[in-house]
């Protein structure tokens, strides 16, 4: 399978994702936005992956990248292929299929569970994840929920934090790729986030959880990545 993925910034990379997609012999190519990379035409790949980021979807005046970017993701589902967002990149597919994103009544940064919906576990992709998950969280905005779209998954802090579009569309408001250095990274460089309140937690808090937490969202995102489809018109099936 041929994975192309949208990275926004320097330190907000694939992380495990590009661990899966070696482990699985899949080709993976990184446009890099923020250093002025083109963006994939559909025809360059089966899946679609888009990270996340600082910035917000409205920000295109400060970024030029993101309208075209939006296009991009535009295409990709209308040509049928798989397309999967984390955090940003699910903000980002919310609105080209016609969600509502906006701010959230509270910031969730840190490890905090999430949990899947009567939907989620009725879902085939995600009906064998367990119904509670710590995940990593670092975002301030939220969204509707596309028209359509299964809602998959909530948090306490947040309404929508997972949803399945077309079979083959998933949008992730957490990060089940990250590693021990994706989270010090975040938390070097996104420092002033680092507000003090209900659902955010202290660097030195983010840092030292236990390994087993990075386990268990290892396997979902192994599970997740494996089982949902590459859509129609692809080179092959995500188990290819």
């Amino acid at each position: 399978m041929r994975i192309s993925v949208l990275q926004h910034v320097p330190f907000e990379g694939p992380a495990r994702i590009a661990h899966w997609a070696r482990s699985r012999g899949h080709e993976l190519h990184i446009s890099h936005l923020y250093a002025g990379d083109a963006l994939p035409h559909p025809d360059a790949f089966d899946r679609l992956v888009v990270m996340g980021g600082p910035m917000g979807v409205g920000d295109e005046a400060d970024h030029s990248w993101l309208h075209p970017e939006k296009g991009c993701i535009a295409d990709a589902i209308a040509a049928g292929r798989s397309v999967v967002g984390i955090c940003l990149g699910a903000q980002l597919i919310a609105e080209v299929l016609g969600a509502r994103v906006y701010r959230n009544p509270v910031k969730e940064i840190g490890w905090m569970p999430v949990f899947l919906t009567a939907a989620g576990q009725a879902e085939a992709l995600t009906a064998t994840l367990p119904p509670e998950l710590t995940v990593f969280h670092w975002h301030g905005d939220t969204f509707d929920l596309p028209p359509g779209a299964v809602h998959l998954a909530e948090s306490d802090g947040c309404i929508h934090q997972a949803f399945l579009h077309d079979g083959r569309v998933l949008g992730l408001q957490f990060h089940l790729e990250s590693t021990p250095e994706s989270v010090d990274a975040l938390c070097t460089h996104c420092a002033d986030e680092i507000v003090p309140d209900a659902y955010v937690q202290d660097a030195g808090t983010m840092r030292s959880v236990d390994p087993a937490v990075y386990a268990a969202i290892d396997a979902a995102l192994m599970e997740l990545l494996d089982r949902l489809p590459t859509g129609a018109g692809t080179a092959g099936s995500a188990a290819d």
